[in-house]
């Protein structure tokens, strides 16, 4: 269960982070809500997985999950650029992900 809750988690560190950017600084009040909001439950989410997850591994794998699914919705909402370095690093940091997983088996 402590996967699952990480794995969630990570994807709120995804939400937050796209919610900031929405934010424009924090000059918009209702993505600004947002971020705080999904920022919490984010780490809450967090600070439940360790409780049986060692944090290296934990930490790891929430901000691998954070980072990609930000990247890869970043494509979408903010028209940033996507090139195929950035596709096989965003393959890497989900295999880096699989292998750390792995590893706890």
């Amino acid at each position: 269960m402590a996967w699952v809750i990480l794995i969630i988690s990570g994807m709120l560190e995804a939400g937050w982070a796209l919610s900031l950017k929405a934010s424009e600084g924090f000059s918009r009040l209702w993505p600004s809500v947002t971020f705080v909001v999904l920022l919490a439950l984010s780490m809450g989410g967090l600070a439940i997985a360790l409780r049986s997850l060692p944090v290296g591994v934990a930490y790891a794998v929430w901000t691998g999950v954070g980072a990609s699914l930000t990247a890869i919705v970043a494509v979408a909402l903010f028209d940033e650029p996507m090139s195929i370095l950035k596709i096989v690093s965003l393959v890497l940091i989900v295999a880096g992900i699989v292998g750390l997983n792995l590893s706890e088996s």
